[in-house]
């Protein structure tokens, strides 16, 4: 019974054992199952970030092969403009060297010009004096066949020729010692003449400041959004400074009759206080009209105080316009009445007629009226306007010769 009960024991303890060990066996596989799967899994992933670093390694290679090939490039194109820039320094250095000896050459053919020119002279000399030469022996062998009447009328025949040569030589030195003497006579009347007429110089440029009472009316004279300033350089064709000046405006313009308006004008409308447009006009046309008889009567005056009484109005009053004009810091008007005194007490001086002298000098500047009208010198323009007034040729040549343009 102990034996059976120890069989059967054992038989249950072996059914338990086995029973056991088919449990352990099935997890052990379903643990082995996972366990690959996960290998699977992780082997795929290495894979996959295998793939992708060898991919960014791709690019990163081929990025850095992409910038060696620029930088080689860059380097080969910064070395062929480098050998570019050598080879036109030596080429520019080639034609200089070239152009030195054309240059060279063409002294060369001058000097051997030069002196085949200087052979051909020394030749034609000796050529010469060969023929004096014999000459005076043939002179000398007839003088030694003449008579004492043959001998004495070639010795003042001789005399008589010698006599003319040194006659020559006399008036050719009186002459130059007469016309230094006239030079120094010259200066001594020039001198005079200033001394005589000399008066104070007028300074004046090519803007003018009009004084206003308060830096309130410049406001008023610019206007609303500028219209009043607008108007005023339209209607005088004179720009209107404003700056920050106290109390003052500036006019600036080359044409000194305009830039004279447009003062008048300006200073009309500051007494009047009423500045816009439809008064800008009103008052500009006023002063235009004054400006205009103020220069016809600085004409007049001018032409009187230089004893002239003929000139064609056109030229009287471009001459009264010289009134504004200013050149070298000095009144145009002025110096052209200095000018004209000056030029008839030199004529005074030489002993001939002061009239046309004068006249001359009047209007010897007359082209500075409209010099920034019409282009070319001043002595020319003015000399164009005098015989279109119908100036006499002298007096237009005068004009025109002043400062040697012709």
């Amino acid at each position: 019974m102990e034996i059976v009960i120890g069989i059967i024991c054992l038989v249950v303890g072996a059914a338990v054992a086995y029973a056991v060990l088919a449990g352990q066996s099935n997890s052990k596989v379903k643990t082995a199952q996972a366990q690959v799967e996960n290998a699977q899994a992780e082997a795929d992933r290495i894979r996959t970030e295998a793939s992708r670093q060898a991919e960014n390694a791709k690019k990163e290679a081929v990025l850095e092969a992409k910038e060696q090939v620029l930088a080689i490039k860059q380097a080969s194109e910064a070395e062929e403009k480098k050998r570019k820039g050598e080879l036109q320094n030596m080429e520019s250095r080639i034609m200089q060297r070239e152009e030195s000896l054309d240059r060279r050459n063409d002294v060369l053919d001058r000097r051997d010009h030069q002196l085949s020119s200087l052979q051909g002279q020394l030749d034609k000399r000796k050529v010469d004096l060969d023929a004096l030469e014999a000459k005076r022996i043939s002179e000398l062998e007839r003088i030694a066949g003449l008579s004492s009447d043959e001998a004495h009328t070639e010795l003042l025949d001789r005399v008589r020729a010698e006599s003319v040569r040194e006659e020559a030589q006399i008036l050719r030195e009186s002459e130059q010692n007469v016309r230094a003497q006239a030079d120094k006579t010259a200066r001594e009347i020039i001198s005079t003449a200033i001394q005589r007429c000399a008066a104070d110089q007028a300074g004046e440029i090519t803007v003018t400041s009009v004084h206003i009472p308060s830096d309130d009316l410049k406001g008023r004279i610019i206007g609303r959004e500028g219209r009043n300033i607008r108007t005023f350089e339209q209607v005088s064709g004179v720009s209107l400074v404003i700056d920050d000046t106290p109390e003052t405006v500036t006019l600036s313009s080359f044409d000194p009759v305009r830039r004279e308006t447009a003062r008048v004008a300006l200073e009309n409308l500051i007494a009047d206080g009423r500045i816009h447009p439809a008064r800008i006009e009103e008052l500009y046309k006023k002063a235009e009209a004054l400006v205009n008889e103020r220069v016809r009567e600085a004409g007049e005056q001018a032409a009187f105080d230089a004893g002239i009484h003929d000139l064609h109005p056109e030229l009287v009053k471009t001459l009264g316009a010289l009134r504004y004009r200013t050149s070298f810091g000095q009144n145009v008007l002025t110096h052209s009445i200095q000018v004209s005194a000056l030029c008839g007490i030199m004529a005074s001086e030489l002993g001939l007629d002061e009239a046309p002298a004068k006249r001359a000098g009047l209007l010897h500047d007359l082209g500075k009226a409209i010099d920034h009208e019409v282009e070319g010198p001043h002595a020319v323009i003015g000399a164009d306007l005098a015989r279109r007034y119908g100036e006499r040729p002298e007096i237009v040549h005068a004009i025109e010769a002043h400062h040697a343009d012709v």
